[in-house]
This record gives C-alpha cells, structure tokens and sequence, in this order.
C-alpha cells in the first residue's frame, strides 16, 4: 500500500532545490477519496508515523508547532464516535447530523488536526494557517502513500461538546479530521475553478 519513506533530513543539511516531474504528475491529478469509499486496513504504528513526521514539515512562522494530532481508530475511535452521536439530535438539522457522523464511523483511522494559538509575536491568524497546511499536506501525504484520505470539518468540530469529547482545551480549534483508508472505488474528476477568472495582476498604474 505505502511507498518507501525517506528518513528525516539531519539538522541543517543541506535541502537542494530540484524539478520533480513525478510530483508535478501527482499534483495535476490530485484528487480526495470519498470518505465513505474508506474501508480496513488503514495506516499502521509505523506508516502513521511517517504519515505525521510527513504532515508536519509546513510553513511555520516562529517554528511554533501551533497544532498537534488526535489519532481516532479501533475501539476508542467507536466509543468517541458513540458519545458523538449522542449529541446529534440536539443539532440544528438532527437528520443531517446523524447522516454526517457516517463519514466518521466507516473509515478505519481518523487523525484530528488540532489547531491552537500561541500568545506571541506571530500572528494568530498565520499560526491557524499552519494548521490548515498541516492538513493539506498530510492529505497529499497520505495519498502518495496509496491511501484514500478526506479532510473534513462537520458539525462535530464545531460542538464545544463534542470539542470536549475529543479534549480541546478552551482556545483550540478543530482544523479538520483527516479520514484514512483502503479506498473501494477510484475517484473521479470534479469540476475544477477556472483559475483565470479569478487571477489579477496587480499595477502601479
């Protein structure tokens, strides 16, 4: 399932800065995996390792590491889902709520992406940024490994309970649940933005 993961680089060696066809080829066809597409196996100990170590090398100003993992799967990830539904009827649209946590039971391995702010000199809004980075880059990480991964937010990062339930502390955000699988079905092209429309130039004039 999972190509070979280089080691980590040794402090201050040097990074070479070099054209990549392969990725290139990897990022014209990127594409997530339906959430309910997501069966057993998912990641093991050592392949979740590489998956975070991978997820982590993102732009972060003030090299704060303003974000850590949540990894849901097995039992506990049952008994988080379970005390999850338990709160959905009491949701603005109760059918919608309950339809939703599917996306989080059928996959195998879930790692929440937890953002937090830290008091400095950073901005918070770049530290929240990071954090998103973080998640981009562990969905590009677990599909060049082979698996399918979704980055979703629902109503359940949202819920200063279920917020609870997963251990936030009070300033911490949900930036997203990333969903881990075997995918049953290959995904199809979706329509795209028409970059054009929506790229300026900027001008002295």
């Amino acid at each position: 399932m999972t190509g070979s993961v280089p080691p980590a680089p040794q402090f201050g060696q040097e990074l070479p800065i070099e054209p990549s066809q392969a990725v290139l080829d990897f990022l014209a066809k990127r594409r997530s995996a339906s959430a309910m597409s997501l069966t057993a196996p998912g990641p093991d100990d050592a392949q979740l390792t590489d998956l975070l170590r991978l997820a982590a090398r993102v732009p972060d100003h003030g090299k704060l590491s303003p974000w850590r993992f949540v990894i849901l799967r097995g039992a506990a990830k049952d008994a988080f889902a379970a005390k999850i539904t338990a709160l959905a009827d009491s949701q603005a649209n109760p059918v919608k709520a309950n339809a939703a946590l599917r996306k989080l039971t059928r996959p195998p391995v879930a790692v929440a992406v937890i953002s937090r702010h830290i008091p400095g000199e950073i901005p918070e809004w770049e530290q929240r940024q990071s954090a998103s980075a973080v998640c981009q880059q562990m969905l590009l990480a677990a599909a060049a490994m082979g698996w399918g991964a979704n980055w979703i937010t629902d109503w359940y990062s949202y819920d200063p309970r279920a917020k609870a339930v997963l251990g936030l502390a009070e300033d911490e955000l949900v930036a997203g649940f990333l969903y881990l699988g075997r995918s049953t079905e290959s995904p199809q092209e979706r329509v795209r933005p028409d970059v054009a429309a929506i790229t300026t130039e900027w001008s002295a004039d």
